[in-house]
Formats: C-alpha cells, structure tokens, sequence
C-alpha cells in the first residue's frame, strides 16, 4: 500500500494511522507509532491481513447463509474477499526481473499449484485460454474464482504452503504466505465449501480492477447488531421449518417404503402359505404312500410266510412218503432175499424150482431197478424242492431289505419334510409379528405426521409474522437510513469546524511561538524513551518542539511557519496526514 502526501512517498503501510476492524467486527483503534515500535512493521501487516480475513470469510459465510442463493459476481462480500485474498497473497512478495521492467505477480506461486496437484491443471488451463485476459493479475484473479467454485482452495493453498522451499522463491522470509498466519488463512478457506457460486470470468475485465478493501461493511452499531439477532432468530424459524419439511419428505418417503414393504411381505406371506399348504398336501400324500407301502409289505410278508408254510408242508409230505416208500422197499428187499436164501435151499432140491425161482428173482430185479428209480426220482424232486425253498428265502430277503431301505428313506423325506413345515411355521410367525411392528410403526408414523402438520401449520403462521417483521424492518431500515445521511452531513460540518478550529489554533501557536525544548532538558527519547548517546543523537521536532531520536522523527512534512519540508516527530506525521486526508476531497 503506497501513500501520497505533498510530493512526499512511503512504502512502509504500517506506520501510517488507521481504522483496522478486529475478527468481531469492531473497531480496534488508532495504531500509532508508539505502540507499534517494539513491534516488526512485517508481523503486524500479517496480524491485520489475518483479521481482515478473517472478517471477510466470516462475513461472507454469514451473509451467503443468510441469502441462501447461489452467489454471483456482484455480490459484494464476495468481491471484498477476492480482494483481501490478493492482498495476502501480494504480501511480501518478490520483485521479478524481467526483459522489460520489474514487477511483482501471484500468478507465479499460484501456477506452481499445478505441479504440485494435479486436479488443478484443468483451471490452469481454462485460465490460459481465457481471450480476454492479458495480465498475470487478471489470471491470478480468475484462477482464484475458478478455484472458489470448484470449491478447492483450501486444497490448492494448502499444498502450496507446505512446499516452503518452492514458496521461497517468490516470496521474503517474512512474508504471510510463509508464516504461521498462512496456515490459519488456509484453514479458515475450509469453511467456503457450503458456499455455491456460479461466477462468469469471461465477461468481467479482472486486468484492471483496484482492489481496495471497503471496511464499512465490516463497522457495526446497536441497530445493526438488534437487526442482526432479529435476523438470526428468522433465520433460525426458517431453518426449522425447512427441517420440519425435510423431515415431513423423509416420513412420507419411509411411509412410502414402509406401505412397499408390507405389500412385498403380504405377498411373500402370501406365497409362504400357498407353499406350506403344498408342503402340507406332500406330507399327506408321503404319509398315504407309507401307508400303502406299509400294507403291501405286509401283505407281502404274509403271502412269504404262506408259501413258505405250504412248501414245508409239501416237503414235509414227500419225505414222509419217500420214508414210507423206503421202508416198504426195504421190507420187499428183505423177503426178496429171505425169498432167495429159501429158493437157494430148495434150488438144490429140483431144477423146476430153479426155473421158477431164476423168474421170481429177475422180477424182484426189476422191481429192485424200478424201486431204486423211483428213489432217484424223489431225491431229484428233494433236491428241487430244496433249491426252490433256498431262492424263496433268498428273495424274502431282498424283499424285506428293498422295503426297509423304501420305508426308511420315506421316513427321512417325512422327517426333512416336518423340519421344512417347522421353519415356514416359525417364518411365518416371525412374518406376522414384523407385520404386527410394521402396523405399529406405521401408526406411530403417521400420528408423527399429523403432529408434523400441525407443526408446518405453526410455521406458516410464523411465516406469516416474519413477513410482517421484514415489511416493518424495510420500513426501519429506510428510517435509519434517512437519519444516517442527516448524521453523517451533520459529521461532516462538525469535522470541518473542528479541522478549521485546530489550523487557527496551530496559527496561533506559530504566532506566539513553539515552545522550544533545550537539548539539557532532555535526555531520553519521548516515544522509544531510549537514552540518547553519542551514537544515538538529539533531533527537535518542529511542530511541537520535543526532543527524539533519528528513529522518531525521520519524517518531513511542509508546516504553516514553514513552506519547505521539515522534520517532524511521528505521532505529529501521524495527526498532520490524518487532516490533509480529511481535507482532500
């Protein structure tokens, strides 16, 4: 910041008197030079920049909450935070040569961003194809909107701040950038994220823009703080009545689903009991089947055991009949042969006899061959019989086994099946009773809907009343205004009376004579009360006469006595630029 006065020119801004608003929004006071010297001029620009922006972040928060729209480049928080994030990014700033001049940009550091984070190329790139931007500043200015809209500052300047050893090459070792109060900038930039903007760069011409910081905005009186709290308690109603609706959105969203959801369970109960019922109609038919298995297989069992029984009696009978016939045959054998011994005997009695006897024996041979085939026959038949017992058992048993292995997998399709029939029985219940909350929570929901009816029912009468309010306020404000234009003409004369009552008092002083300090008299300086030395000599001050060191009173201004410059302490620069500042239109 560069001052002006009478031909005169300071680089250093924080010498010079000013109003610098705090965080809160008041006032702070003069800064004279006094209490500034044991302070670094550098550390208090970065303690101001830091409450300025401070101010503006909060300001602009405050008020784009309050407008609840999205902002445009018009509105004038946002453009006072435009221009103190290019103050704080000019601070401290090196001068860059170049071909033609010297000239201090940030557009440097912040084309550094793109290195370091990679999203930010597409902003750099849509800043360099901008036609109507010719400047770096103008660049710098767009770059920074393109960032708040993309809601990414904070990022962007956050990698930034951490590569110092990248920032040192544009920026002093004092600058803000690489203190502390760099960081703090960055962390309160976080907060711009709830704000929407839609910000048109092309049409505006950013190249030759001044950025002047307006502190009105930020100075309050009672009335505005009384309008402020009015403001906030509307605010406030109008937050919860934009609840109550979201709330009444989100209730009638679940009721919806809620309605969806015990139409999807009827109908999955619905399918449960079709299914129990045909698991139901499948257990009776397994259970009628098992029962005609079971009266087959007895049947079965019965019809084995008869023939079984009827085989053993045939069997039982052929044995007895072959006993019989074996004992008969015996019988015949024996008296055949007792026959043959008696023919022997009488054989040798007469040869007629033998001949006789020689036929009896070839009979009792052939029924000897007739006998023993008959015995073959009937062993034959027995053997037969036996075989045909042994096959019967044989397939009894692979009978009872098929129908054992039948019954028993019957038996686990019958027990899976009651298991099955167990789980739809508790599924269903568990279905009614979540039928049963759902009804519950579908009353509670609606008697909340009622409530929350009467609720928005309230809010629009309120509504109604804060209407009325900003019909009353707008009316107040036109009031307030009217009588702080009136004030401020009134101020304006009294400023000029009492600007004119000090130049006649300081006429008077120069006619009657300063009152001249003898150097005996003074031995320390009146503003750094340092003691004075040989290296640290005495100088007067030729608009009060005091004595100071070379450090206070290095400044030289015109006086009424004399036309040239002269020296002059700094709290008399101070008040003297304050009222040539007053006076310049």
């Amino acid at each position: 910041m560069t001052f002006q006065v009478w031909g005169w020119r300071r680089e250093d801004a924080s010498q010079v008197l000013a109003w610098v608003p705090d965080a809160e929004g008041g006032r702070r006071g003069m800064l004279t030079r006094r209490s500034l010297a044991t302070k670094d001029p550098t550390a208090v620009e970065r303690a101001n920049l830091l409450n300025m922006a401070k101010l503006s972040i909060k300001g602009l928060i405050e008020s784009a909450l309050s407008f609840g729209r999205t902002l445009d480049s018009d509105y004038p928080p946002l453009q006072q935070f435009f221009v103190v994030m290019e103050h704080c990014l000019k601070h401290g700033l090196k001068v860059r040569k170049s071909f033609l001049s010297y000239n201090k940009t940030i557009w440097g550091p912040l084309e550094l961003v793109e290195k370091l984070y990679p999203e930010a190329e597409e902003i750099g790139a849509s800043v360099r194809d901008l036609p109507g931007l010719k400047t770096p500043l103008g660049r710098a200015r767009a770059w920074l909107r393109l960032a708040l809209m993309q809601k990414k500052m904070a990022d962007y300047l956050r990698c930034l701040i951490i590569q110092r050893d990248l920032l040192s090459e544009f920026y002093e070792y004092h600058a803000l950038m690489m203190e502390e109060e760099g960081a703090v900038i960055v962390g309160l930039l976080v907060g711009l994220n709830v704000i929407d903007a839609n910000l048109c760069v092309k049409g505006e011409d950013l190249d030759s823009q001044v950025g002047v910081i307006d502190f009105s905005m930020y100075l309050k009186n009672e009335e505005d703080i009384g309008n402020k709290e009015r403001n906030v308690q509307i605010a406030a109603i109008l937050d919860q009545k934009n609840y109550v609706e979201e709330l009444n959105r989100q209730l009638n969203s679940t009721v919806s689903s809620l309605h969806s959801r015990v139409d999807s369970l009827e109908k999955s109960n619905t399918k449960l009991i079709e299914e129990l019922a045909i698991a139901k109609n499948n257990i009776i038919k397994l259970q009628e089947e098992n029962h005609q298995l079971r009266s087959e297989n007895k049947l079965i069992l019965m019809k084995t055991q008869q023939h079984l029984e009827v085989t053993k009696v045939d069997v039982e009978t052929e044995l007895q009949t072959y006993k019989h016939s074996r004992q008969g045959l015996d019988e015949m054998y024996n008296e055949a042969r007792r026959q043959l011994r008696d023919e022997s005997q009488l054989r040798q009695g007469s040869e007629d006899g033998l001949k006789e006897k020689n036929e009896i024996i070839a009979r009792l041979e052939e029924k000897t061959n007739k006998i023993t085939a008959a015995m073959r026959q009937l062993e034959q038949r027995l053997q037969q019989a036996e075989k045909a017992q042994m096959e019967a058992e044989d397939e009894d048993e692979k009978y009872l086994q098929e129908c054992l292995s039948k019954s028993d997998s019957l038996q686990k399709q019958i027990s899976q099946k009651e298991k099955q029939l167990v789980q739809l029985e508790t599924d269903l219940k568990i279905e009614k009773e979540w039928r049963q909350t759902l009804q519950e929570d579908l009353q509670k929901e609606k008697d909340a809907l009622s409530h929350l009816r009467n609720e928005t029912q309230q809010i629009i009468s309120l509504k109604k009343e804060f209407l009325n309010l900003q019909d009353e306020n707008q009316q107040l404000k036109k009031i307030y205004h009217e009588q702080e234009q009136a004030l401020q003409e009134l101020g304006n004369k009294l400023s000029e009376s009492k600007l004119k009552i000090e130049d006649i008092k300081e006429a008077n002083k120069a006619l009657q004579g300063l009152v001249w300090l003898k150097d005996k008299e003074a031995t320390h300086c009146k503003l750094c009360e340092k003691e004075f030395s040989l290296s640290k000599r005495k100088h007067h001050c030729r608009n009060c006469g005091e004595i100071f060191c070379n450090a206070c009173s290095d400044n030289e201004l015109p006086l009424p006595s004399s036309p040239k410059p002269v020296r002059v302490c700094d709290s008399c620069h101070a008040l003297l630029i304050q009222r040539c500042s007053s006076n310049l239109p």
